[in-house]
């Protein structure tokens, strides 16, 4: 995700640290590819310019914290969760997901309609390999409409929610419906059929989703790689078990009790405090995509 300040355009002399520092931030958690352009042209544009998604995704704290969040999230469908310990190399290779990930989100958020579906093909081609069996013995396929909805709405929650706690600026309850809505067209190219539109729709979704959660042998392993920290060192544990803790404290009390994480109530306050101070910080280096 690109800001053009960070292109080094419109730098001022004063803040000639920005850029090894933007770098550093960007290498400790995975971003270590320059992002691709950004289209500014609404005719060509794949979502909209100055759309809700370009102002959530480009705010790199809230993401940071909502991109943990999901994860902590996905794992709870065992059938989702299989598939990652399958085919997945996270635990070799957990920065690397991460920059892909992120490229994904760039590509599809600030990319042309034709960068955007090149990003979304390659993806539900790589999905066509992931199959196999759950543990319970029901077959998966990552590319099954059901699981694609259940990651589609995982992510959407935690994206949402983080931004509205951690976000640079403040969303109208109509943006957080707009946000929904906007990336119910990403949801729809990679394959899920009925993706919600609104945030009543997305928490009615997910709530529909609960009797086949449950946290499996594999997302114990996933859940407890994850609370141990995938940082490349550079990032400071105590800031990285900061964004675990954030992300937690997202997640509704009933994915909480899946996960088996019951942190007390008086942490909630500390926690957020903490996370807006550290996502400021971070802003100052990486500051907002404006697009």
């Amino acid at each position: 995700m690109r800001n053009r300040e960070s292109d080094g355009e419109t730098t001022p002399p004063r803040q000639w640290w920005r850029a090894p520092a933007d770098r550093a931030v960007r290498q400790a958690i995975g971003l270590d590819h320059d992002p691709p352009p950004v289209c500014d042209d609404p005719a060509v544009a794949y979502l909209p310019v100055g759309g809700v998604a370009r102002q959530v995704h480009g705010d790199l704290p809230a993401m940071l914290v909502g991109g943990v969040a999901a994860l902590f999230f996905e794992m709870l469908h065992p059938h989702s969760m299989a598939g990652v310990a399958d085919h997945s190399r996270y635990r070799e290779d957990a920065l690397g997901r991460v920059g892909q990930t992120a490229r994904f989100i760039a590509e599809t958020t600030y990319g042309t309609r034709d960068t955007a579906r090149a990003a979304v093909a390659r993806v539900r081609a790589g999905h066509e390999r992931v199959t196999g069996t759950a543990d319970d013995g029901a077959p998966y396929a990552a590319n099954d409409p059901h699981l694609l909805a259940w990651v589609h709405d995982a992510g959407t929650y935690a994206f949402l929610a983080s931004y509205r706690r951690y976000g640079a600026r403040r969303l109208a309850p109509a943006d957080a419906d707009g946000y929904v809505d906007e990336m119910a067209r990403l949801a729809r190219d990679l394959g899920v059929e009925s993706p919600p539109r609104t945030w009543r729709e997305l928490t009615a979704q997910l709530s529909a989703f609960r009797p086949e959660l449950r946290l499996s042998a594999d997302g114990v392993a996933a859940r407890d790689f994850l609370r141990a920290g995938v940082s490349a060192g550079t990032l400071a544990p105590a800031v990285y078990r900061l964004v675990v803790a954030s992300a937690l404290d997202l997640l509704p009390p009933w994915a909480l009790a899946l996960l088996d994480e019951h942190p007390p109530s008086w942490r909630s306050a500390p926690v957020r405090q903490a996370m807006r101070a550290v996502s400021a910080a971070l802003r100052a280096v990486v500051p907002p995509v404006v697009a």
